[in-house]
Formats: C-alpha cells, sequence, structure tokens
C-alpha cells in the first residue's frame, strides 16, 4: 500500500458506517414485511470495506476503529435480544438496551484484534488479502469456543445462499466460507487501491482471485452421499406464545395443539413426529398424567415421537435434584425409551456463569419450569430411535443453541447419527432477523456434516434441510403448522465428510499460518536490524 493517499477522516467515517450497514444486512433481516437478505453480495463487500476503513492505520488506534466498527455492527445484528430479555425475559426496558451493546462487546473484541494484526503486518509489508483471511478465520474460529463461545452471524453464514460454496463447508466447516469470504473482498480493495495509485495489482491479489474461483469449484464437486433409506418424518410447530408457555392454564391448551397437529402429521404418513424444544408442558418424569397424555397419542397414532421437554435427576426421595432441556425418545407403544440432555447452555439464559457471585444479583431467563438453573448434559451423543416398523436408526438431536456450534454438531455424526433432529424455540427471538438467521446456521450444519436435518421450531422457522444445506418445506413464523417428508438416512454417517471425520483442520491451519506470519515479521525486523547496525 505504499504510495497510496493517505485517507482522510471524513472518509474513514463513511467507510466505517458503510462496514456497519454492510455487515447487519449480510445476515437477513425482515424489513417492511419481506425478508432482505443481502449475504450473495455483502459477504464480499462487508471485509472490503472494513479494511478500507483501517487503511493507513497504526495497529493501536487501528485496533480501536475495528472496535468500534463490529462493536457497532453486532449491538445492531443482535437487536434481537431485547425481545428476549424485556418481552419475555421482564427485564426493564433499559436492560434490554442495554444487552444487545453488552454482548456485542465480545465480538467487538475479535474485530479490534484483526484490525491490530492488519494494520501490524501492514506496517511490515506482510499485509494482504491472504494474510487478513487467515486472521478473520482463525478469530472466527476463536468466537466458537472463547468464553464458551457465541458464534451468532460469522461472516461465512452471510453465504448461506451459495450454492457452489456450500459444499466448501464439508471440508472446512463454516470457517472455510469466511475464509474465501474475506480473501475475494480484500483482494478487490487491494485492486481498486492499485489502480488508484497508478500501479499494478501484484501477483498475490490475482492468485487470490483465482483461489475463489477454485474454492468455488471444489464446493462445487463435494461428494454427495447416495441415499437408499428414508424415514417420513413429522415436525410440527405449536406456536405456542412464549408468555404462556409454562402457564398451568394453557396446558390443556398447549397439548391439545400439539395432539391435533400429530394426528395431522400421521395422517400423512410420518413414521416419526418431531416436537419442538421444551414443547411438553410439564415434567414426564414426575407427571403420570402427563405421560400417559403423550404416551396415548404415540399409541394412536402408531408413530414414534421425539419431544422436547425438562429432564429431571431425581434425588433418594424422588424430588427433582437438577433440570436438563432435554429431548424424550417415545416409541410407538408410548414408552419413554431414551433422553438426551442438552449440553451446550446459554449462558445467562439458561444458567449463571460464576453463580456464587452473580447469582446473588441474576437469575437466568429461560429456566422454565426450573427453579435454578439448567444443567448441562454430559456431551452431545446420537440416539437410538425406535420405528413402527421395527427398524432401529440412530439420529443427532441437537437442541436449540447446539445447532451453533459446528464442532458439536459433527460429533452427532461421528457417533453414528445417520440424519439430524434440529429441535428449537424460537419465540424468545419475535418476529426480528433472529429465526430466519438462526435457520441459516441450522442449515449450515447439514452442509458441513452432508446429515439431512429435520427442524422442529415452536413458532418457527421449521422444515428440512437437505444434505447440501438447502432448506425445503420451510414454514412462516408465528403459525401453527406441520410439515412432512421422506428424511433420507447417511449410509454411513461417521465417515460422511472431512469436516466430520477431522474436524476443525482448516481453522487450526489458519492458526499456524498466523503465528507463522507473526514469527516471519519478527525475524525479519530482527534480521534487518543487526545488518543496519552492522552497516
Amino acid at each position: 500500500m505504499a504510495g497510496a493517499s493517505i485517507v482522510t477522516k471524513r472518509n474513514r467515517f463513511a467507510r466505517a458506517a458503510a462496514t456497519v450497514v454492510a455487515l447487519f444486512f449480510a445476515f437477513p433481516q425482515p424489513i417492511a414485511g419481506t425478508v432482505l437478505d443481502g449475504g450473495l453480495v455483502l459477504a464480499w463487500i462487508a471485509p472490503l470495506l472494513f479494511v478500507a476503513a483501517l487503511r493507513d492505520l497504526a495497529p493501536r488506534r487501528a485496533a480501536l476503529w475495528g472496535f468500534g466498527v463490529t462493536w457497532a455492527a453486532y449491538s445492531a445484528i443482535l437487536h434481537w435480544i431485547y425481545v428476549v430479555t424485556v418481552t419475555y425475559g421482564h427485564a426493564h426496558p433499559a436492560i434490554g438496551v442495554v444487552a444487545p451493546v453488552a454482548l456485542a462487546l465480545y465480538i467487538a473484541v475479535f474485530g479490534g484484534i484483526f484490525a491490530a494484526s492488519h494494520a501490524w503486518l501492514a506496517e511490515r509489508g506482510l499485509a494482504s488479502a491472504w494474510s487478513a483471511a487467515i486472521v478473520w478465520t482463525a478469530l472466527d474460529h476463536l468466537r466458537s469456543f472463547a468464553l464458551t463461545g457465541f458464534p451468532w452471524a460469522t461472516l461465512g453464514y452471510a453465504q448461506h445462499e451459495n450454492g457452489p460454496l456450500l459444499g466448501l463447508a464439508s471440508f472446512t466447516g463454516v470457517y472455510g466460507l469466511s475464509f474465501v469470504s474475506v480473501l475475494g473482498g480484500v483482494a478487490l480493495h487491494e485492486i481498486a487501491v492499485a489502480r488508484r495509485v497508478g500501479r499494478k495489482p501484484g501477483r498475490s491479489v490475482w492468485a487470490a482471485l483465482l483461489a475463489v474461483v477454485v474454492l468455488h469449484g471444489v464446493g462445487f464437486a463435494a461428494p454427495s452421499p447416495v441415499f437408499d433409506e428414508t424415514v417420513r418424518v413429522g415436525v410440527v410447530q405449536g406456536n405456542i406464545d412464549q408468555g404462556v408457555k409454562w402457564n398451568a392454564s394453557w396446558i390443556e391448551g398447549t397439548l391439545s395443539v400439539y395432539e391435533q397437529l400429530s394426528r395431522e402429521a400421521a395422517a400423512d404418513g410420518a413414521q416419526l413426529i418431531v416436537w419442538p424444544e421444551t414443547a411438553v408442558p410439564g415434567g414426564l418424569e414426575v407427571d403420570p398424567m402427563l405421560r400417559e397424555r403423550v404416551a396415548r397419542l404415540a399409541r394412536e397414532t402408531g408413530a414414534a415421537f421425539v419431544v422436547g421437554g425438562v429432564g429431571m435427576a431425581l434425588d433418594e426421595t424422588g424430588r427433582p435434584s437438577a433440570y436438563y432441556d432435554s429431548a424424550f425418545h417415545l416409541d410407538a407403544r408410548g414408552r419413554i425409551l431414551d433422553r438426551y440432555d442438552k449440553a451446550h447452555l446459554v449462558p445467562f439464559g439458561e444458567y449463571i456463569p460464576f453463580q456464587d457471585l452473580l447469582g446473588r444479583f441474576l437469575t437466568a431467563v429461560a429456566r422454565g419450569i426450573a427453579r435454578v438453573g439448567v444443567a448441562p448434559g454430559e456431551a452431545p451423543r446420537a440416539m437410538d430411535l425406535a420405528l413402527p416398523d421395527g427398524r432401529r436408526v440412530r439420529f443427532g438431536v441437537p437442541v436449540c443453541y447446539e445447532l451453533l456450534f459446528p464442532d458439536l454438531v459433527r460429533r452427532f455424526a461421528a457417533d453414528g447419527g445417520r440424519a439430524l433432529l434440529g429441535i428449537t424455540n424460537d419465540a424468545w427471538y419475535g418476529r426480528t432477523g433472529a429465526p430466519y438467521q438462526f435457520l441459516a446456521i441450522t442449515a449450515m450444519r447439514s452442509a458441513e456434516t452432508r446429515l439431512p436435518l429435520a427442524r422442529a421450531a415452536n413458532t418457527g422457522i421449521s422444515g428440512f434441510v437437505d444434505a447440501t444445506g438447502v432448506v425445503r418445506e420451510a414454514t412462516p413464523i408465528f403459525e401453527p403448522a406441520v410439515r412432512v417428508a421422506d428424511l433420507p438416512l447417511h449410509p454411513d454417517p461417521r465417515d460422511a465428510t472431512f469436516y466430520v471425520r477431522h474436524g476443525d483442520v482448516f481453522a487450526w491451519a489458519c492458526w499456524a499460518l498466523w503465528l507463522g506470519l507473526i514469527g516471519f515479521a519478527r525475524g525479519f525486523r530482527a534480521s534487518d536490524r543487526v545488518q543496519r547496525e552492522q552497516g
């Protein structure tokens, strides 16, 4: 970038503001009755604008700008947290305003680190589209586990409608899509800068654009499994308002809705019927009347069920000593055969971190019927489901928040899950962009694992995702609905994709390359200093 004109403060602010807007609309947003999703274009434009806003800045100032831009963008993207905390968490509106801004601070740290690293490498002549893509990808990966992780709106999800590129996720996870987006966007920025100052772009820029094309080809050519077995699955969307979900006076109404919708699914041939997260309005293990009600429905329809409910650990007196966010499996005879407990919980939503300290002032938002925070299950694992035709088929059943984590969901496949049943309660989000963004996140899990997925969401969006990550049969939000389809079963899920077998190898390779760049830059400067002293 030597020889380029200095960026004025006004231009920098304009580029920063444009970055915020581009990042916001790179993910689905409902505007004026329609859902705007600019990811196919803005996935490239957002990193281009971000890097343009950082030009000519020293690392410390770049860190502040990167932090501020990311903070502003994600404060807007996470606006739905106001609905979670105020509408359904009954917090003061001031808390609702502060909550998304406070959570965006976490993500802003990664934006600041990226900016500081990019500026530091630029000072040493090592910043490029390649280095930007490497650093951004490593930081996206870090955001998936640092302080338990919160990888909402990772840049790669903006490419969820880019069919040729989706296949790349089967090798790299969503991180490969972040890498390509930054690589292409920053390469275009470098071409624009070179032309502005009257020089030709370097070979590495053209190599970056060639790599973008090649990686699209790799994604397009990614092998798809041959499915020779299916199970007919019905997903039920009860549309139970979050405000009355745990009200005792609504138990009968809730059960009646799910019974009627389940009968519709069975009439359409469903062998397996899936209810959303915590759809059962009570404790199946401690309420015999409730348990019999659901069991009778299974016997009546002749279908197997997976239902979201509150799992419990009982003490020696038979009283609950711990509560879990669980998925129960009932066979067609109404017997509860298995229970999977959600392993990765929502901080502040289902439990309070540092309970001894923070628990004095805060309570978890989504406790449901639990008197205390929800307890985590042991680990992700697949469930053996008994189907009415006599087959026993292994499924992964990720519960809500777990669907945000690529490495966690791939473990359902590694444990032999031949398809995924994603259950969630998106009522918390209201009519914001979050239900649509979460659907894109969910679909990416199928692209990574090549496992088809059936999704049951309380208020939507429910439906099916094919093995390439394309959404099918999607329901509208906030309407009772049923969708029934033949869900293919993967013949060999443990060997489904490179990503299932090896996990985040690509992301860790970006870490290694980033550290290698830092080491090279330090060694180069040290060598240069020695030569100057000797000269």
